[in-house]
């Protein structure tokens, strides 16, 4: 079967199944009052936001496995991003479920998150380069050329893994933020595996960024549902874990450059707080900012996917 109707088929699967899933599972999540806890200190705009079913993440976790089956797409690096994206959807379902229980806005305590996230970042390395066929080596964008790091590429790992999954949680902030920005990336992705004939990556791909349309339908403004920690830190398990396949860490910061933004926003707003004693943003991350300046959800949400779609597109004519 050719690849790229393998893809088709993947893409339009993965987006139905999330649908079907949505269609029933919110209603579930409504019965289980498994509703969103909002931070008192956030924008108040979000206040009104309370109780809107979390934990949606589940709707697109589970249509990947069908569109992966129905496109025949199993092998040892579906595998690989699987277990990372499913490990960090686990780590992310705890806390959601924690915070569900308790109805608050915290769950796991923030060493214990982050050293579940550092065994699955190296449990995915180890994964890596236990296979003859895949490399460990880092492409540097623009040439041919693999740079070996040796003893150090599992602090390297670790760093980028457990950074870009954070700053993709952190994207998940207004209503279908999180889930456009990282259509765009997976479709990116898509585009450079196959350009690399990687076509088990592409079309792991696709058929996430499917999913993440039917999702999006339900997560746009204004949201019925929010993936919690559940979908965001799955997307950022995603995200890295087919960067790090590709041999392509380095070009995250580019190509994942909302999520970079969001997080950067958040350090200059402590570390200028804290040496100076003012803040940069009006809110951070980021968007929250542009709230406080009066744009709508809408309008960022916009902004923000515009911006990531240059930032793509610039990644891809860095890489080719």
């Amino acid at each position: 079967m050719n690849i790229l109707f393998r893809m088709g088929i993947g893409f339009l699967i993965g987006c139905i199944a999330s649908l079907i899933f949505g269609h029933w599972f919110i209603p579930m999540l409504r019965r289980l009052k498994a509703g969103q806890s909002i931070r008192e200190e956030g924008p108040q705009s979000h206040l009104s936001k309370a109780g809107t079913p979390t934990i949606g993440g589940i709707m697109f976790l589970a249509a990947l496995p069908v569109g992966l089956l129905l496109a025949k797409n199993f092998n040892y690096q579906t595998a690989i991003l699987c277990i990372s994206l499913y490990g960090y959807a686990l780590v992310g379902f705890i806390d959601d479920y924690i915070k569900v229980i308790n109805k608050r806005n915290l769950g796991f305590r923030a060493w214990q998150k982050l050293l579940a996230q550092i065994a699955i970042s190296i449990l995915v390395i180890f994964m890596i380069s236990s296979s003859e066929s895949l490399s460990t080596g880092i492409l540097l964008p623009g040439t041919d050329r693999l740079l070996h790091l040796g003893i150090l590429l599992i602090p390297f790992v670790v760093f980028v893994v457990v950074g870009t999954v954070n700053s993709v949680n952190l994207t998940d902030g207004l209503d279908g933020l999180s889930s456009s920005v990282t259509i765009v990336v997976m479709l990116f992705f898509a585009l450079v595996s196959y350009k690399m004939d990687r076509n088990e990556v592409a079309l792991f791909c696709v058929i996430l960024a499917g999913a993440l349309i039917g999702f999006y339908h339900y997560n746009k403004y204004p949201a019925q549902v929010f993936m919690g920690d559940t979908g965001s830190l799955a997307l950022g398990g995603a995200v890295v874990a087919v960067a790090f396949l590709l041999n392509l860490p380095l070009i995250l910061p580019l190509a994942g450059g909302i999520y970079f933004i969001e997080t950067l926003s958040v350090i200059l707003q402590v570390a200028s707080f804290k040496l100076r004693g003012k803040r940069i943003f009006l809110m951070s991350p980021i968007h929250h900012h542009f709230e406080q300046k009066g744009h709508t959800e809408k309008q960022i949400v916009r902004m923000f996917v515009i911006v990531e779609i240059i930032l793509c597109a610039i990644s891809y004519w860095i890489l080719f």
